[in-house]
C-alpha cells in the first residue's frame, strides 16, 4: 500500500465551505450581539465554577493521565490546573456543562452553544501563552458570536434527534470551525478541518434518554469541544480533507447518518443566534422546563398563602409543546441526577413542594424524598398546538409551559401559564440583572473577598474586559 495518499480535487460541500467562508470573511458589527456575549461569557464561566462543587465533576478534571504536567500551558478557571489545549478544552467545557446551567438554542434541533467556550477558550489562552498571536477577550467574543452562529444557524431546520444522533455534534463542527480560524489556518485547512468535524460522524443520544440517561451527557460536549481542538490542530499539519463528507453517495454523512435528507436553512450565518440566546438564569433546569419551573414556583406561593401544601393535590395538569413531551415528558423510575433534570414531572413537583429548584435538589439525597415521586404521579402533560407552533415561529421562539392544579377538595387553581422564560431575548431587561447576581454568587463558591473584587471590577466593564489579553484573564481566574 502506498504510503502517500493524493488529496481529493473534488470541490468542498457548499455546507462546509458556507461554514469556512463565514468564519474567514464575516465581520461582527452589531453591538447587541458583543453585549450578549459578554454576558454569555460570564453567565458560562459562572457555570463552571458552580459545577467545581461537584466530586462527579471534578474526578474527571486535570491532565489527560496523572503526573503530566505542560509548560504555559491552559488554565482551568477555578483550579490550579495547567493542560495542553485538548485537554484544557475538556475540562472548560466538562465543567461548563455539568449542571445544565448554561445557555440554551431551541429551534429543530436543541443544544447549548456556549459549549464551545471549551475549546474556544482554551486555544486562546494557549496561542497567548506560547505564541506571538496575543488574543484579547474581544477575540473569545467574536469567536463566541460565530461558534453560536454555526451551531444554532444549522439547528433551526435541521433535527438530529429524530435520527437518533445527539446535539454535540454540531458543537464539534462549530468548534472545530472558529478555533481552526483562530489558529490563523489557511483556506484550505479550515475545510479540511471542518470535513475531518462531519467525517467523526454521529453521537448517539442513548445517554440522555431512558433506559441509559447518564453523566455523559454532563461531559459530551467537553468532549465534543477538545476533539475541535485536535481535528483543527491536525488540519494544521496538512492533514487531507474530504471535500464530499457530507453528501457522498452511501458512505456521506447525509446518506449513512441523516436517513438520506440534506440540511435546510433558515437564514445566512450572521449574529442572530447570539442575539436571541437563551439564558438559564434561575434554573438548572432542561429549558423546554424553564417557564413550567417558573409557573409552579408561582403556584406553590399561591398554595402557600391560602394555607395548602402539595399533599392537597389531586391533580396537576401541564399544557405544553411537542418538544417538550418529546424530551422531558417520562414516567416511572429516575436513576440519577442525570434521569432526574430530564423529567419535567420532576422539575415541577420539587418547586411545587420546597419553592425551589437547585442542582442540589437532582442529588440522591432530595431525590429519595417520597413526596417527589408520589406527586410525579399527578402531573400530565398535554400538546398544545398554539404552543408548538410559537416554539417554532422565528418571529417568536417562544417556549412555553401553563400549569392548572386541581385539589382533593375539587378547588381548581386559576392556571398559571408563562410563555417566555426570564432568560429569553425578550426579557433581557429583566434576565440580566439576576444573570450578574448569578455570576457573584458563582465567584463567591471559588475565590476568597480579594480576588472577587478583582475578577468582578474587571469582568463588569466591558471596555477592559474586551481589551484584556486572555492569558492575563485566565491568570486571574487560576486558583492558586
Amino acid at each position: 500500500m502506498s504510503s502517500h495518499v493524493a488529496k481529493s480535487n473534488l470541490p468542498y460541500d457548499k455546507e462546509i465551505v458556507d461554514i469556512v467562508d463565514y468564519v474567514i470573511n464575516y465581520e461582527v458589527k452589531s453591538p447587541v450581539a458583543y453585549e450578549t456575549a459578554w454576558n454569555c461569557l460570564l453567565d458560562t464561566l459562572g457555570c463552571g465554577l458552580e459545577a467545581l462543587e461537584y466530586p462527579a465533576c471534578t474526578k474527571l478534571l486535570g491532565p489527560v493521565a496523572p503526573g503530566i504536567t505542560v509548560k504555559n500551558g491552559v488554565k482551568v478557571p477555578g483550579t490550579n490546573f495547567e493542560l495542553d489545549p485538548v485537554q484544557g478544552a475538556f475540562n472548560i467545557g466538562a465543567m461548563i456543562r455539568w449542571l445544565d446551567f448554561n445557555d440554551t438554542w431551541l429551534a429543530a434541533e436543541w443544544g447549548h452553544p456556549s459549549d464551545n467556550l471549551g475549546g474556544i477558550l482554551a486555544t486562546a489562552d494557549w496561542l497567548s501563552r506560547t505564541t506571538g498571536k496575543k488574543l484579547t477577550i474581544k477575540d473569545v467574543l467574536t469567536a463566541m458570536i460565530k461558534a453560536h452562529e454555526i451551531q444554532g444557524c444549522i439547528a433551526l431546520e435541521n433535527s438530529f434527534n429524530k435520527v437518533g444522533i445527539d446535539h454535540v455534534i454540531l458543537v464539534k463542527v462549530a468548534s472545530t470551525a472558529v478555533v481552526a480560524g483562530m489558529l490563523g489556518l489557511t483556506r484550505d485547512q479550515i475545510l479540511a478541518a471542518v470535513s475531518l468535524a462531519w467525517v467523526d460522524g454521529q453521537s448517539l443520544r442513548t445517554y440522555r434518554h431512558f433506559p441509559n440517561a447518564g453523566s455523559r451527557k454532563s461531559w459530551a460536549a467537553g468532549d465534543a469541544t477538545s476533539r475541535a481542538v485536535r481535528l483543527a490542530l491536525l488540519a494544521s499539519t496538512g492533514e487531507m480533507g474530504y471535500p464530499t463528507a457530507l453528501t457522498a453517495k452511501i458512505w456521506g454523512f447525509y446518506d449513512a447518518s441523516f436517513r438520506g435528507n440534506s440540511f435546510t436553512f433558515q437564514r445566512e450565518y450572521g449574529s442572530y443566534v447570539m442575539e436571541n440566546i437563551l439564558f438559564k438564569i434561575s434554573f438548572p433546569a432542561e429549558f423546554h422546563s424553564q417557564t413550567a419551573v417558573e409557573a409552579a414556583m408561582t403556584l406553590h406561593s399561591q398554595l402557600t398563602a391560602k394555607g395548602f401544601s402539595a399533599s392537597d393535590i389531586k391533580k396537576v395538569t401541564i399544557r405544553t409543546h411537542e418538544a417538550c413531551i418529546r424530551i422531558i415528558d417520562k414516567k416511572g423510575p429516575l436513576n440519577n441526577p442525570a434521569d432526574r433534570d430530564h423529567c419535567i414531572q420532576y422539575m415541577v413537583a420539587v418547586p411545587l413542594i420546597f419553592g425551589r429548584l437547585t442542582a442540589r435538589d437532582y442529588e440522591d439525597d432530595v431525590a429519595s424524598d417520597a413526596r417527589i415521586d408520589a406527586l410525579r404521579e399527578k402531573i400530565t402533560c398535554l400538546e398544545d398546538t398554539s404552543y408548538s407552533a410559537d416554539y417554532h415561529d422565528p418571529a417568536k421562539r417562544s417556549i412555553a409551559n401553563a400549569i392548572t392544579i386541581e385539589l382533593n377538595d375539587g378547588t381548581i387553581l386559576d392556571e398559571v401559564a408563562v410563555e417566555y422564560p426570564i432568560g429569553h431575548a425578550r426579557r433581557r431587561s429583566e434576565g440580566i440583572p439576576l444573570l450578574i447576581e448569578k455570576f457573584k454568587i458563582n465567584l463567591n463558591r471559588i475565590y476568597d473577598k480579594a480576588q472577587q473584587e478583582k475578577i468582578l471590577a474587571l469582568s463588569l466593564d466591558y471596555d477592559k474586559l474586551s481589551t484584556t489579553p486572555v492569558n492575563k484573564f485566565m491568570d486571574m481566574l487560576a486558583r492558586p
